[in-house]
Parts: C-alpha cells; structure tokens; sequence
C-alpha cells in the first residue's frame, strides 16, 4: 500500500489575511491598519556562499509569513501568534541586541534596526499567522522579518521604493545578526524582498548584483519539489557558525579575500584537510551556480539537475551540513526517477528540492515517504514550489 507524505498546502493569501484580520479585530478591538506577507524560500543552488562572496539562487514559496498590524499611540509593540498562545510587548525605547530572546527577536530586532537607520517606527500591536514550515531551512524567520518590515514602514508612513527595499533588506540582516544572533548572510532577506513570479533571483554577494533569470520547469515537464524532513534545523546553534569561521580560517590561511574562483592547485596549499574541504565547497559551488544560470538562460533546465546532485555531494563531504535523513530524501529521490536533488538551507536538518518529470512526482513523493517510514523516522512534507512574488500589502 502505497504511503503518502504530508502535503503543506500554502493556504489562499485572501482568505488568510481575512482571518488573520479577524484574530486582530478580536484581540484589540479594532481593525488592522494592513495586513502583510513575506515569502518563505528555498534556494535552487549557491548553499553557504552569501556570507563567502559568491553567488546564489534562490527562488520564493507560495508559503508565506502573514502579519497584521495596526499603530498605538505609545512607544509599545504587542506580539501575538495564532501559532503560539505566548504574548510579548515591550517598549522600543528599551530593545537593544541582547534584550529579547526567542520568536520575539526577530520582530524587535527588525523595529529596532529601523529606528536606528531613521525610519520613524511607531507602536505597533502586531499578529502574526506563519505558513512557512518552521525549522524546515525555509527562512521562516526572514519571512517574519521581512512582513513585520513592511507592516513597521507602512504604519511610519514610508513608501516600499527601491531604496526602502534596500533599507528593509539591510534592517532585517542585522536584526537576525545582531539581536538574534544568527550569522546569516543576507540571502534569505534579499529573496523574499525582491523576488518575481516564475523566476529566480541571482544574487552576488561580492558586487551587491542582483538579476532576475527564468525559472520554468513545467516548460521542460518537470516540477520542482520540496521535501521537509520534519528535523529540526536552528542557524543560532553553533554549527552554522562553526562553518563561517572555517571558510574564513581557510581564506586567511590562503592570503585570499575570497575563496570563490580558486582551482585544485591555490586548494592543495591548505594543510588543513577540513578546511582544504570547506574552501573546495565554495569554489566549486560558486562554479556550480555559474553552470545553473547559463543553462536557464539557454533555456535549458534539466541541464541544472546533476549540478543541483553535485551540489548535494559538495554539501555532504565537503562543508560537511547534510545528515542522514536529507541524504536518503535525495537518493530515493534520485533513485525514483528526479533528474537531480540537494538539500536546501543552512542544512543539519530541514530540506531537500528534487527536479522531478511531472509523471513521477507522486512516485518520488510515495518512494522518499516509504524510505523514512522503514526507518521509523515520522513521514516528510512535501511543497509545491512555484516560483512566487515578493513580500507585499495583502489587505
């Protein structure tokens, strides 16, 4: 008998907003000044290269993070979940790097990050309504930055022009970096800030670059498809961090800025074989990416299914983030028919994509939920991962 997956539905962007309006009509008795999304994200190839220099891929869900928000005449912000059943509120004023922990850094550090780059945030009560799986390596924690942004700048009275964008990309990092504690690079928040429709982004982090490149796979009948292996995935653990000062160790050790760009040869004067791998990640993932743009802009996408493999292979021995779970999401996947497969996100958990025909996505789909059943490992999500837009006013 066949085992199915779990399948996350996105939810309708209407209909959510319109209950998430309601929850803040019932908690504060007035209606909400607007209501807000943000895209979650996985990123199609270039893993662990935003904060090395190098360049990556991501695209944004149809899952989002949806926040509804509405200004106080105080310099107090409420943050509830319909989610969670925890309420914060403190005073702007008081927030500083250090001063609030768990779900409510993310939205303090993002209206304390503008206040500091002289955006005029208000009080705000504020609720929020999460469709991005959480610890899936799905950037549901930009997703909340990037929505509770919008909503901080909107009730300020600033208008999302370009340089606003800029603004929120930049505010949304250093909430993450500097009040979460999550050394992340900026990708996540780039993505979910300028994403477009059946497209991905190309991001380069050594110039700021950034260009949109056609993403289609049903033109070449295939579908992209992501699958949530349930382990839980944090960037504010350790290990993340532990491979940023390793890549940086491997730099130094070479007299490099980068380490994009390097072949075998500058590689070999490594001593160090751990961070003769991690060097040999970034370099050779930088090239990957390179390879996966010229073949979507040649039109040619299932040329990006062994590179997006060899990827995963980059991944698992050289930078060393996959774990077992992710390596048997790919290999049954592969093993099913997908033309190529890698996880996604920082890695130590959370997600795999698969580049599958579309005949064969409820094959590959019932193929990776067997294997983790005969494991005893609980049954993975699957999302359907339609190219999609960037964070934006829903209501």
């Amino acid at each position: 008998m066949p085992i199915r997956p779990d399948v996350v539905p996105p939810g309708s962007p209407a209909a959510v907003a319109d209950a998430l309006g309601d929850t803040f009509s019932d908690f504060h008795g007035r209606p909400a000044d607007g209501v807000f999304a943000a895209p979650g994200r996985v990123n199609l190839i270039g893993e662990h290269l935003d904060y090395n220099g190098g360049r990556c891929l991501p695209v944004a869900l149809p899952h989002a993070c949806y926040v509804a928000a509405g200004r106080r005449p105080d310099d107090t912000v409420t943050l509830r979940s319909r989610q969670s059943s925890t309420v914060w509120e403190g005073r702007l004023a008081d927030v500083t790097p250090g001063s609030v922990d768990g779900f409510a850094a993310y939205v303090a550090g993002v209206l304390w990050a503008l206040r500091e780059d002289g955006v005029d945030v208000p009080g705000l009560d504020l609720v929020v309504d999460g469709h991005v799986p959480l610890g899936a390596g799905l950037s549901s924690s930009a997703a909340l930055e990037v929505a509770v942004a919008l909503a901080a700048c909107d009730a300020a009275g600033a208008d999302l022009d370009d340089a606003l964008r800029e603004r929120v990309v930049t505010a949304c990092m250093r909430a993450e970096n500097d009040v979460v504690g999550a050394p992340t690079g900026g990708m996540d928040q780039a993505i979910a800030t300028y994403a477009r429709a059946d497209h991905a982004l190309l991001v380069d982090f050594a110039t700021g670059a950034r260009r949109q490149v056609p993403w289609d796979p049903a033109s070449a009948g295939l579908a992209l498809l992501v699958v949530d292996t349930r382990v839980q995935h944090s960037l504010s653990d350790g290990s993340y961090g532990d491979r940023r000062s390793e890549a940086e160790a491997a730099a130094r050790g070479l007299g490099v800025d980068s380490l994009v760009g390097l072949d075998e040869t500058a590689l070999s004067r490594l001593d160090d074989a751990v961070l003769r791998r991690r060097a040999r990640h970034v370099a050779t993932e930088d090239a990957r990416v390179g390879a996966v743009v010229e073949a979507l802009d040649g039109g040619d996408v299932t040329a990006a299914g062994p590179l997006f493999t060899a990827s995963h292979v980059s991944l698992r021995d050289d930078y060393e983030v996959s774990c077992e779970e992710l390596d048997v999401a790919v290999e049954t996947a592969l093993a099913a028919g997908a033309v190529g497969a890698r996880m996604t996100g920082g890695g130590f958990g959370g997600s795999a994509v698969a580049l599958v025909p579309t005949e064969r996505v409820v094959i590959v789909e019932e193929a990776v939920a067997r294997a983790f059943h005969d494991r005893g490992w609980d049954l993975p999500g699957v999302l359907e991962a339609p190219a999609s837009p960037a964070a934006h006013r829903v209501r």
